[in-house]
């Protein structure tokens, strides 16, 4: 009797700043931005993993910050109707990697666009904006052809997965509902080379072992897979055996490198390579146009919601042939190879500079001759265009989640080009750039978000600008 009662005033009240592992019910009003749903305690903003906007859970609390509790969901104690009855994943609740999964599909598409509506709300100038229905994948599941996996535990009993948020407890996602399938197969037939081989797990605690990460890439279109076996050190005997395991398993394994990374960071890929197989390569395609995949090239996770993203911009550009087209953050040139067909010049301006080599080798792979692109910093290289008077028609700004610095905006707004197209992940970041480029005289007019990644909390948006 008194355990119960104890138990009654732990989950119902609570101290003012409850302890970790303090069981409290939680009435949740949404999600935020990561897929957390989102309640309030004692005044404190709390953090739900695993709930459901309008659900009621008993919830664990496992992180106390300074103003913000973060708990995971233990108990359902009202669902939400738009609840999957069985959610195609056997990891739950362990790993919260997919955020939405247990979310029907329709329902994360409304949130996704609510998300994006209420981002451009929040800025007076872009209250003429229409924002559309979010596009879905054309694949729901299995949709992601890339994985970086970390490898840990021991020989006999090898974990490969990911971290699970705000932590460095490795999940283990041998299943991943989520990946490209035969990356399953590669995790499966990769633990089995571990266990028979011996093969010495790393440690970042000791810093002792062999094995670090595991990458996965597939070329969807070709069923094709690259295999990277990220080492601490050179060890061609223990790999060469491990990579053989993996290939008599899944044969669509064509590339197979045991990277070398020494570092103690958070870097995943090292700089050495020693490729175990002929191909070093493989090459993909999204839509028409083709890639050529190394281990650092960059390539969208989800060909399919990538190619109606480039085709968006493809037809919001209604290029005649007589149009010059600078393509920002051109990463390998996907962009600007979309819309080359239909350009005089495309430039594309990238820092990264392994990604313009990449860049060019893809236009070379396409018959593009009218792609240059260059490596440096963007707004540098716009400064030496305006200053150069050079006419440019079209900007294409694809920049990393943070969006783009306030100077990068004003370079390119002092070109005067007619139309802007943004392509963004964030549509906070969206927002804030849209509000900015309105009072450098541009104004947007469509904002298109598409469903990139489904099950988790991120959204692509593709927005369409004219100068005033």
């Amino acid at each position: 009797m008194k355990k119960d009662i104890a138990k009654q005033k732990s989950v119902s009240k609570g101290p003012s700043r409850a302890p970790t592992g303090t069981l409290l019910d939680f009435a949740i009003a949404s999600l935020d931005s990561e897929g957390y749903g989102l309640a309030t305690h004692e005044n404190r903003q709390v953090l739900v993993s695993g709930a459901l906007p309008g659900e009621l859970v008993r919830a664990k609390i496992n992180h106390v910050g300074a103003r913000t509790y973060f708990a995971e969901t233990v108990a359902l104690l009202r669902r939400s109707p738009h609840r999957l009855t069985s959610p195609p994943c056997s990891h739950l609740p362990q790993c919260d990697g997919c955020p939405l999964i247990s979310l029907r599909y329709p329902a994360q598409l409304a949130w996704k666009r609510s998300r994006v509506s209420d981002a451009l709300a929040q800025y007076l100038s872009l209250a003429g904006a229409e924002c559309g229905e979010v596009i879905p994948s054309p694949e729901r599941l299995g949709y992601r052809s890339t994985a970086k996996l970390v490898v840990t535990g021991k020989f006999t009993d090898p974990i490969i997965g990911i971290y699970r948020r705000n932590s460095h407890d490795v999940i283990d996602i041998s299943t991943c509902p989520l990946h490209h399938p035969i990356i399953n197969r590669v995790i499966a037939a990769t633990k089995e080379g571990i266990r028979k081989g011996k093969v010495p797990v790393f440690s970042p605690r000791s810093g002792s072992g062999l094995l670090r990460y595991l990458v996965v890439r597939v070329a969807p279109d070709k069923n094709r897979a690259m295999v990277l076996f990220v080492n601490t050190e050179r060890s061609y005997n223990m790999v060469h055996h491990l990579a053989k395991t993996v290939r008599t398993a899944v044969p669509q394994v064509a590339v197979v490198d045991e990277n070398i990374n020494t570092t103690t960071g958070n870097v995943i890929i090292g700089n050495r390579d020693n490729f175990l197989t002929k191909e070093h390569s493989l090459e993909a395609a999204i839509g028409p146009v083709r890639f050529t995949l190394s281990p650092r090239s960059f390539f969208q996770v989800n060909a399919g919601a990538a190619g109606i993203i480039y085709e968006t911009v493809r037809q919001w550009a209604a290029l005649t042939g007589r149009e010059r087209v600078i393509d920002l953050y051109c990463g390998v040139g996907g962009l600007a190879l979309f819309l080359a067909d239909n350009a005089l010049e495309i430039i594309g301006i990238e820092a990264v500079a392994a990604a313009v080599t990449d860049a060019e080798e893809n236009a070379k792979l396409n018959g593009r001759e009218n792609c240059r692109f260059v490596v440096g910093d963007v707004s540098t290289h716009l400064e030496m265009m305006r200053k150069n008077r050079q006419q440019v028609d079209l900007i294409t700004l694809n920049p990393p989640r943070k969006g783009c610095d306030e100077a990068v905006l004003r370079d390119a707004a002092s070109l005067s080009p007619a139309r802007m197209i943004y392509v963004s992940c964030s549509p906070e970041s969206l927002a804030r750039d849209l509000d900015i480029l309105s009072r450098l005289g541009y104004r947007t007019l469509r904002v298109q978000p598409v469903d990139m990644f489904p099950q988790t909390a991120h959204v692509e948006n593709v927005a369409l600008l004219e100068r005033v």
